[in-house]
């Protein structure tokens, strides 16, 4: 499958935890649910695992690493990652995770030498941290009544951040060889299992039957990233990608999370700052598509 599609493909799938999400919470608390939804994740991949006769023990001999990641990748990015998308609207949150481009390609500039700042990445980049940007500061004024708005918007932008490193820790451990789907399925359910432990202690949460409609997104949510990381994981395993020009796929999220949550979720709807950062952010991914030849000559 080609590189674009398999990115497009990963985007399409993130940018749509958000509605579901936002569904989960009506019946169970942040923490508690991101860790049944990692927890089952991991486990959802283990068939697959079988079926391609992976060679498990191989992959286990970095299993210091693979703690380390799935505490970095699970635990950290994702519980500040649901505890935020709790306090902010989920459109608006899939725009505020919409600038994970920047930070990937700030921390890959400063750690990889193969992997610098171009003038195309800087125009791309700077175009959809503006969109987003624009709509945080929009909605943030019209939430001004609502402490949490914003600390919510500083545990998105956190995760952010943590979750830029993860990508630079694939990148920098591709000589280990571990098979991504592995990797995923060990992060998901390890993962999952420190934020249920986390949750047990924070949240207490009661177990108890629930509705249809939460089974079904914590399925859906489930899938996401079992599916998601698999894909981008092993992209960035590959010798011909670069981390930062693989990232900036990831202005799609947004514009992907903020139209299914206006579909889904009966208290959002359509909104002209929204709007306006999503066609922000669409420049940005289609200049990024332009011969690099077209760069080359404006600066000359």
């Amino acid at each position: 499958m080609d590189i674009k599609i398999r990115a497009i493909a990963a985007c399409l799938l993130w940018g749509s935890a958000f509605a579901g999400a936002k569904i989960g919470f009506q019946y169970a608390e942040p923490i508690f649910l991101s860790g049944m939804r990692f927890t089952l994740a991991g486990l959802l991949l283990l068939p697959l695992i079988r079926m391609q006769r992976i060679d498990i023990r191989a992959n286990l001999k970095h299993w210091r690493f693979m703690l380390l990641f799935a505490f970095v990748q699970t635990f950290l990015q994702y519980g500040l990652f649901f505890m935020g998308l709790n306090k902010v609207p989920g459109a608006t949150s899939a725009v505020i995770i919409g600038a994970g481009p920047l930070f990937v390609t700030i921390m890959a500039h400063l750690t990889l030498k193969n992997d610098k700042l171009t003038w195309r990445k800087m125009i791309a980049i700077g175009l959809g941290i503006a969109g987003v940007v624009f709509i945080s500061l929009a909605k943030g004024s019209l939430m001004s009544n609502d402490p949490t708005f914003y600390t919510g918007v500083i545990l998105l932008l956190l995760s952010n951040m943590i979750g830029s490193y993860t990508n630079i820790m694939v990148v920098k451990k591709k000589s280990y060889n571990i098979s991504p789907i592995v990797l995923t399925s060990f992060a998901n359910f390890t993962g999952g299992i420190m934020l249920l432990i986390t949750a047990s202690i924070v949240e207490k949460p009661e177990l108890k039957i629930y509705p249809t409609e939460f089974y079904i997104a914590l399925l859906w949510l489930a899938f996401i990233p079992a599916a998601g990381f698999s894909l981008w994981y092993g992209l960035l395993q590959r010798p011909e990608v670069k981390v930062s020009e693989l990232n900036i796929w990831k202005f799609l999220i947004p514009v992907t999370g903020s139209v299914l949550s206006w579909i889904l979720l009966p208290d959002e709807s359509p909104d002209i700052t929204t709007i306006i950062g999503i066609l922000i952010i669409t420049v940005a991914l289609l200049l990024l598509q332009l011969p690099k030849r077209f760069f080359a000559n404006k600066i000359r």
